[in-house]
């Protein structure tokens, strides 16, 4: 469960988050949409503890809280496989608690769940795009984690990349029950992974409701956003 109430946070003097309240029941998704700095990513790196809020409160699942990076945030020099265990060998309280064998089989294990088998010995460079981003999310997914955020998963790749990182994020929900967020920009992302919207404008919160509700029921923001219009209450910043 993920639950923020009155999410306050400023910029000097910019408020990029005013009194954003939402909430994220286990197994659920949420697609947080937006145009480019409305605060969605700043959500994301509060709730995972990378910045600091200014006032409000935000409450989590007891359990690891794992972070999809945009563009999946591998570390070159390491492999899939040392990638994918990276926090189980540099977290204290994990590193005597696997074998190498034990290990072995959760990357085993991990990568087919997104749907990969024997690049355990490749190297980022080595990957597309699409398989980067499977590998990022096995990395993801290795603590077991109760809460998954991803931020702009999709960013960078081709339709048919996209529509089978969507598959993965239904999948992984189902499999590991989490409470997850979507942070998107892309229609297919939201209408494939979420079950409810949260649309941020100018720090504030334009509409919630379901991804139905927003293509059929929601109000000129959603209407601006979902017709990719140019005419509306939004206005994108020039400068």
């Amino acid at each position: 469960m993920i639950k923020v109430q009155n999410l306050i946070k400023k910029f000097d003097d910019k408020t990029v988050l005013n009194n954003i309240s939402f909430e994220v029941k286990d197994g659920e998704t949420l697609a947080i949409v937006g145009f480019s700095g409305s605060g969605k990513s700043t959500i994301l790196k509060i709730i995972c503890g990378l910045l600091e809020e200014d006032s409000g409160t935000i409450q989590t699942s007891d359990g690891d809280i794992a972070m999809v990076f945009q563009y999946s945030a591998l570390f070159d020099s390491l492999n899939v496989h040392d990638n994918i265990i990276f926090a189980l060998r540099e977290r204290k309280e994990l590193r005597k608690k696997y074998t190498e064998e034990d290990l072995n089989e959760i990357v085993k294990e991990k990568l087919k769940l997104v749907g990969l088998e024997n690049v355990e010995n490749k190297y980022p460079s080595e990957l597309s795009g699409g398989m980067q981003k499977r590998v990022s999310f096995a990395r993801a997914i290795v603590t077991n984690p109760k809460t998954i955020l991803y931020d702009e998963p999709t960013a960078g790749l081709d339709p048919i990349s996209s529509t089978l990182i969507e598959d993965y994020i239904v999948r992984l929900k189902e499999e590991t029950h989490a409470s997850s967020i979507v942070v998107t920009h892309q229609m297919s992302t939201i209408l494939r992974t979420a079950d409810k919207v949260l649309m941020l404008y100018n720090g504030a919160c334009v509409f919630k409701g379901t991804p139905q509700e927003m293509c059929e029921n929601g109000n000129e923001y959603t209407k601006q956003f979902v017709t990719a219009s140019l005419n509306g209450p939004m206005k994108m910043l020039t400068e």
